[in-house]
């Protein structure tokens, strides 16, 4: 009974001595602050952001669970074809290499079998016809045309292999200018090849060559001057499944990456390190088994090869297949990265993980079947595709965003 008389009295002075304790432990936690532990986004995935001793801003994400499918809609049908299945003249595409929206809408088509830019008005109507085959101005070698990009004012440039020599027309068609391209006793491998138009009228250009496992990634003004250097970084290596180097343009910044790694390094244009994003992911290892032969080719071509791809030796395979396939950002700032699926994995709907501006992982986007992504607006997607006869197309696809 004397227990129970002062059991209250002894619960009491326990409570203050915990109060008191975490008290301490409070004042401790203020004097001595802990790391962020990772949040959750808008749509409850988990991510982190931290400064390194550079400064420079790391975002860290989980990997979505295969059902976080993201609230945005591409429509069950595209609202622009271009293509025919047979007949003749500028709507029979044949080699499409690239095209882009001009702000007006009109859609620029660069293709090498012609080595024309075609262009279309915003429902798909041939409009005109810009370049053509030829060596002078305004003018490209035959089967050279390669990519067109919009430029500042209304403008497009293009560019084409092997001299990687960049055109400007303005939005007339007009050739105004060239530049970049070999000088004067130097040969086509060593100047800079163009990779990417930025909207403040530099180009991103890469150099390299056979034998050497980094690319020299640079910003060329222009007029084709060295406006900054991004230095170097390693490029693809003669394996299967090897890393390869994925260039994009995040807005102002400029991501550098190697898709053998779930990582984007973004780049300002003073050529400094910004930030980097990274997303879990699944590493695993390839086998010679792995290693698939165009399904389409005749089966007198394709059995003995695949027969032949499984004694490759495992030191000519890399360790990890590519974390990721392709990254891309839309004109609103958000990143696509494109999932990569094993050769003999191959799921019918390309899939892509969608980061906001800041590098946070927002969710899983499913493209249509076949159509390869050549640029993203606000409200739209546009590529390529072709049918099961081979025929052409370039299409725009309508994008709605919601949830955002």
């Amino acid at each position: 009974m004397k227990t129970t008389a002062h059991a209250p009295r002894i619960r009491l002075s326990l409570f203050l001595l915990s109060a008191g304790l975490a008290a301490v432990a409070c004042q401790q936690d203020l004097d001595q602050p802990e790391p962020d532990p990772p949040w959750m986004g808008m749509t409850g995935l988990p991510f982190s952001e931290t400064d390194d001793s550079a400064g420079i801003l790391v975002v860290e994400n989980a990997r979505p669970a295969d059902t976080a499918m993201l609230d945005w809609q591409i429509g069950p049908e595209p609202t622009v074809t271009i293509g025919v299945v047979e007949g003749e003249g500028p709507l029979m595409l044949h080699q499409v290499r690239d095209a882009t929206k001009l702000p007006d809408g009109r859609i620029v088509i660069a293709e090498t079998s012609s080595s024309e830019l075609k262009v279309f008005d915003s429902a798909g109507t041939y409009l005109e016809t810009w370049g053509g085959k030829g060596e002078g101005p305004g003018e490209f070698p035959s089967y050279m045309l390669q990519e067109v990009w919009p430029w500042p004012g209304d403008s497009i440039v293009a560019w084409y292999s092997p001299g990687w020599r960049v055109s400007v027309f303005d939005s007339e068609g007009n050739h105004a200018r060239s530049f970049l391209g070999p000088g004067v006793g130097q040969a086509s491998w060593q100047v800079g090849r163009p990779r990417l138009a930025r909207n403040d009228g530099t180009v991103l250009t890469t150099l390299d060559s056979e034998s050497a496992d980094t690319a020299l990634i640079e910003i060329r003004d222009g007029e084709g001057g060295l406006h900054t250097s991004l230095g170097y970084h390693p490029k693809r290596r003669p394996v299967y499944f090897s890393r390869e180097l994925r260039l994009a343009l995040w807005g102002d910044l400029v991501i550098v990456s190697s898709h053998d790694k779930y990582e984007f390094r973004a780049y300002a244009d003073d050529g400094s390190l910004v930030r980097i994003v990274r997303r879990d992911h699944e590493t695993r290892m390839p086998r010679a088994a792995d290693i698939l032969v165009s399904p389409t080719l005749r089966p007198e071509l394709r059995i003995p090869m695949e027969r032949e791809m499984l004694s490759v030796p495992q030191s000519q395979i890399a360790e990890t297949f590519p974390a990721f396939s392709w990254v891309m950002a839309d004109a609103a700032g958000y990143l696509w990265v494109k999932e990569y699926q094993p050769p003999r994995e191959q799921r019918p709907v390309p899939l892509w993980t969608i980061f906001n501006p800041e590098g946070r992982v927002l969710g899983f986007l499913e493209t249509p079947v076949g159509l390869n992504l050549w640029e993203i607006g606000e409200d739209y997607i546009l590529g390529h595709i072709e049918d099961e006869l081979g025929v052409e197309y370039v299409q725009v696809w309508p994008l709605e965003r919601w949830g955002t």
